[in-house]
C-alpha cells in the first residue's frame, strides 16, 4: 500500500487543507474505495496513527480517504466555513481528480466514529445513491439531544459556532428525521456498533430503535468497549469486512460519480 499525505486547495471552505489516502500498489484496478471520517479531538490522521488501516485495508484491496473537517460536525458552520459541501461535493470530486479510484457506488463506502459516525450516517442518508453500504462506531448519533441537554462549556460553545443558535430536530442535520423519512429500499447497507461502557451508548440505542421504527435494516451490536481506540480499531476490522463481502449490483438510480468540473 501507498500511504499518501495531500495537501491542496478547497474552494468550497476557502483554505488550504489535507487529507491522508492509503491507495492499493497493485491489485484490482481501479480500487474500491473507502471515505474514513476521523472524530471530534482528530485530524486526517489519527485513524493512521492509531490503529491499522493501513494493514487492514491491504487485505481488501481498498482505498481509503480520510479527509480533515475539524470540530465541524460535518456541516455547514454558520459561523465558521461550509464543511458539508465540502466533504459531499468538493471532495469526491477532488478524489477522482487526483486518483485512479472506482467511481462506482456499489464499490464506495463511508464509515467514521464518533463525530466521523454521525457525519458517515448524514452523507449517506442524504445521499444515499452514493453508497454501497455505510457505518457508525460509537457514533455522536443524536445531535438534538446533544444540542438540549449536553452542559459541557466546550460542547455548548462549539454548537453555538455550528449552528447559531438554530435546532437540529426536524432537519437535514437529524439522523433520525432522516431515518424517518427514508425509503429503505434506496438506502445503502447500514451497519453500527459501539461499546458497552461508551457515554455514548444510549444515543445509539436510540438510533438503532429509530431504524427498527422506520422498518430500516441496522446490523447493530454493542459489545464491550469504551470510546477508545482500542475498540475502533478491532472494531474498523468488522466493519471492512461488512463492506467487502457483500459487494453487489448497484441499485435503481445509482449512478458513478460525475468527472471533475474544470477549473475556472
Amino acid at each position: 500500500m501507498a500511504l499518501i499525505r495531500v495537501d491542496f486547495a478547497s474552494e468550497a471552505l476557502e483554505l488550504d487543507t489535507s487529507m491522508t489516502v492509503v491507495l492499493p500498489e497493485e491489485g484490482v484496478a481501479p480500487p474500491p474505495l473507502l471515505y474514513l471520517l476521523h472524530g471530534l479531538t482528530d485530524d486526517d490522521t489519527a485513524w493512521t496513527r492509531f490503529t491499522s488501516i493501513e494493514r487492514y485495508a491491504t487485505a481488501h484491496g481498498l482505498a481509503v480517504v480520510m479527509p480533515q473537517v475539524h470540530r465541524s460536525f460535518y456541516a455547514d458552520e454558520a459561523y465558521g466555513m461550509k464543511f458539508w459541501t465540502f466533504l459531499s461535493d468538493e471532495l469526491p470530486r477532488l478524489v477522482h481528480r487526483f486518483f485512479k479510484v472506482t467511481d462506482q457506488p456499489r464499490e464506495t463506502y463511508v464509515a467514521g466514529l464518533s463525530m466521523g459516525g454521525y457525519g458517515a450516517l448524514k452523507w449517506a442518508l442524504r445521499q444515499p445513491e452514493r453508497f454501497a453500504a455505510a457505518a457508525s462506531l460509537s457514533g455522536a448519533l443524536d445531535l438534538a439531544y446533544l444540542q438540549e441537554n449536553d452542559d459541557r462549556p466546550h460542547i455548548r460553545a462549539l454548537m453555538s459556532r455550528v449552528f447559531a443558535g438554530r435546532g437540529t430536530d426536524g432537519t437535514d442535520d437529524d439522523l433520525f428525521h432522516l431515518i424517518r423519512g427514508a425509503r429503505a429500499e434506496e438506502l445503502p447497507r447500514l451497519m453500527l456498533r459501539c461499546g458497552t461502557e461508551d457515554h455514548l451508548a444510549k444515543l445509539n440505542e436510540r438510533f438503532v430503535g429509530a431504524c427498527a421504527d422506520a422498518g430500516v435494516t441496522l446490523d447493530s451490536a454493542f459489545t464491550p468497549g469504551d470510546h477508545d481506540w482500542a475498540y475502533w480499531d478491532r472494531e474498523i476490522q468488522e466493519v471492512l469486512s461488512f463492506f467487502m463481502n457483500r459487494r453487489g449490483p448497484a441499485r435503481p438510480g445509482s449512478a458513478p460519480v460525475p468527472p471533475p468540473a474544470p477549473r475556472p
